[in-house]
């Protein structure tokens, strides 16, 4: 029977749902009675971790853990069960806009007197927040792209180009060094952060969990392609602002040089990225198929609604002196080493 021998260890469970999956994964024990994932909170550590396990597995699995787990019938049946709670909660909670160009524009202002992470960041943010951030970022910065990566066949004609060619960028445009999980490694390095893939589940919270999940939950399902696309316009239109205040954070903080570049890059992509998403990839998927409007407005909307309780988390330890993190980072200084290795 073949096992992964590299990826993540599985992560601490963090209730009896999260366990259940957990064993499940190991050969240990069975999976989690239905009556036990209906009453999980939906928004929760318990049911985001069951659900991130889940969807590891189509990507780069856990170690210990079977490959062939990833088309298990009986896990899917618990992943869809997960996954109509979290989709019915942010359907529920999401406040949308009345149209695809009211999302946008919104997403194209920026307020006067910004309040969020990455003002915060900018502004007072310490060395010591910008490693907690870093940590909790990695869970998708290491995977950038991998989620958006799976809608691909799901377009076509100039949506598809588009989209590709953005992805192409995010992938380094073929070139090993430039790819942004690369760079992000590099950040992390620079922050004295462990490199490694999956390194920081444990410490990482159910609000930044759902962030990554939603990706995944848009990028694995077709019914679901124009919420992913929306997703990823949300995240582009608002990547080059955000990360121009980022790199001055770590540029005041003097995080190093690499932690200085990840997000100097982006303020550069990212402003190309958000042309070419709004011209080409929405507008070439309603021309086709304009009945997608309402799921890319959901997609823009929940995104900045998970974003949102993300941020709320962040900033409320932060402003009351205290950690973010589930568990502690080590307390080594940064390390300055530049471009990492991701193992």
């Amino acid at each position: 029977m073949e096992y992964d021998r590299e990826g993540p260890q599985l992560p601490t469970p963090r209730g009896p749902v999260s366990e259940a999956v957990g064993a499940r994964l190991r050969g240990t024990g069975p999976l989690p009675a239905p009556e036990t994932v209906a009453v999980a909170p939906v928004y929760g550590d318990d049911l985001q971790l069951s659900l991130y396990q889940c969807y590891e597995l189509h990507y780069r699995g856990f170690a210990g853990v079977r490959p062939d787990l990833e088309w298990d019938p009986e896990l899917l049946g618990v992943r869809a069960a997960l996954e109509r709670r979290f989709l019915a909660a942010l359907r529920a909670d999401t406040p949308v806009h009345a149209s695809v160009a009211d999302a946008v524009g919104a997403l194209l202002v920026e307020p006067v007197r910004g309040e969020g992470v990455s003002h915060f960041l900018r502004d007072e943010g310490e060395l010591w927040q910008l490693r907690e951030y870093a940590a909790q970022r990695s869970l998708y910065h290491l995977k950038e792209a991998d989620p958006h990566a799976w809608v691909l066949p799901r377009l076509w004609g100039r949506s598809k180009a588009a989209m590709a060619a953005v992805e192409f960028d995010e992938y380094g445009g073929g070139r090993a060094d430039r790819v942004h999980a690369r760079l992000f490694a590099g950040l992390m390095s620079d922050l004295g952060l462990d490199t490694t893939y999956g390194a920081h589940l444990d410490a990482a919270s159910a609000q930044c969990l759902a962030t990554v999940n939603m990706m995944s939950l848009f990028g694995l399902h077709r019914s679901l392609r124009g919420a992913l696309v929306g997703h990823f316009a949300a995240v582009e239109i608002t990547s080059s602002p955000g990360s121009r205040r980022l790199a001055e954070a770590m540029r005041r903080t003097g995080a190093g040089p690499a932690a200085e570049h990840f997000y100097d890059e982006h303020v550069e992509a990212d402003a190309v990225h958000e042309q070419i998403v709004r011209h080409e990839v929405i507008d070439g998927l309603l021309e086709q198929e304009p009945q997608l409007a309402a799921d890319v407005v959901f997609g823009i909307d929940a995104t900045g609604h998970l974003e949102d309780r993300f941020g709320a988390r962040l900033l409320a330890d932060w402003r009351a002196g205290r950690s973010s993190l589930r568990t502690p980072l080590p307390a080594a200084p940064p390390t300055r080493a530049g471009i990492a290795h991701i193992s």
